[in-house]
């Protein structure tokens, strides 16, 4: 995504006017090469080197199922099954791809994230299905890397969140080229001669390439959690409390497995807390004050109530909007794309939530949130 953005800028910011733009060459194969490069050395740096320099922590890699609420039995990678018992047990097992069941799909090359984020091809024309978040950031950092790229939305982009970020986002892509079609479903998929064809209810797309991002599903099938009495939730998700505790008092979760957002901060920050509880410390997650980043551009930041869900809470709301053609630091860096929106509540004026589309509005939602702040 960063690489796509430099991109982006060579070939066109503000400022071409007193700085010339060119269209810089993309060797993807090279990017690729750099990305894999960084991913396999921060790997080895934060996980691979700590695990094999503490004697205490013994790595089994294979496929693992729940017996019962203590004791897991391991299908080793090499052959052979290991029992292990145990006082408590994380599970942080992450989420695959869910690919819906158009016909025809999946008896076509497409892409998940996973395949897009592997290639070292960008393609002339790429159709992605779906509006979830890894959907828009792949769409647009394609996009500026070369690709022709439309996106086929059920709903509206951001639909869960304030119809007025969806609009934001949608125009700016539109202002960049990529076709966002609202409303639209495939209902059909097939492939031939190195072309993609969907059937659509607004009609027939062509693509080269087909990315499918329609969300992430848990991975705790084949787990066995029935028998440690362990609940999910209608996704397949693990259903957790604040402490990151699942129904079965010893086993925790944390992370895209679970009930959770998934956006790797939170799973973080659940990680930790979880190790806490589970040897005798006490930490809670206040999902409430964590602000929610998608990295397009402009950014969305969220945090805190929408005017929606505040109401669906039985909140009254007072809202207010500013614009960031209303921004001095906007204005100045000629970049006025979005908004930032404050939801209080009626009377009390307690800020309950903020909605932000600008560039670097990740960052600015860093500051911290407080609940109880009026505005």
């Amino acid at each position: 995504i960063r690489a796509a953005h430099v991109a982006h800028l060579r070939r066109e910011s503000p400022f071409d006017a007193g700085l010339s733009a060119m269209t810089p060459t993309v060797l993807r194969e090279r990017l690729l090469a750099q990305q894999q490069d960084r991913v396999a050395e921060l790997r080895h740096a934060k996980y691979e080197s700590i695990l094999e320099s503490t004697p205490a922590i013994s790595v089994l890699r294979g496929t693992a199922r729940f017996q019962d609420g203590h004791t897991l039995s391991v299908k080793l990678a090499e052959g052979g099954e290991h029992i292990v018992a145990f006082d408590r047990c994380l599970v942080a097992t992450g989420a695959s791809a869910a690919v819906p069941p158009i016909p025809g799909l999946k008896d076509t090359p497409y892409w998940t994230s996973d395949q897009a984020l592997a290639s070292d091809t960008i393609p002339k024309r790429l159709a992605v299905i779906g509006a979830s978040v890894v959907a828009v950031e792949l769409a647009q950092a394609f996009a500026r890397l070369g690709s022709e790229v439309t996106i086929l939305a059920r709903s509206a982009m951001f639909f869960h969140e304030d119809p007025a970020i969806g609009a934001a986002v949608t125009e700016a892509f539109r202002m960049e080229g990529i076709e966002v079609l609202e409303q639209t479903q495939a209902s059909q998929v097939s492939h031939a001669n190195g072309e993609f064809v969907l059937a659509t209810n607004h009609g027939e797309l062509r693509a080269d390439q087909l990315l499918v991002a329609t969300g992430r599903t848990p991975n705790t099938q084949g787990l066995n959690l029935e028998a440690a009495d362990v609940q999910l939730d209608e996704r397949g998700g693990i259903q957790i409390d604040e402490r990151m505790r699942t129904s079965a008092a010893d086993i925790y979760a944390a992370g895209d497995c679970t009930d959770q957002p998934q956006f790797v901060y939170v799973a973080a920050a659940a990680g930790t807390r979880a190790a806490i509880n589970m040897t005798g410390g006490e930490a809670k997650l206040n999902l409430d004050v964590m602000p929610a980043v998608v990295f397009t551009d402009p950014q969305v930041a969220t945090v805190g109530y929408s005017e929606a869900e505040a109401q669906h809470a039985g909140i009254e709301t007072d809202s207010r909007t500013l614009t960031l053609d209303n921004v001095p630091r906007a204005l100045a860096n000629f970049d006025t794309r979005g908004f930032i929106k404050l939801v209080a509540e009626v009377g009390s004026g307690r800020l309950l939530g903020v909605q932000a589309v600008a560039p670097e509005a990740g960052e600015r939602s860093r500051r911290r949130y407080s609940p109880s702040a009026t505005v």
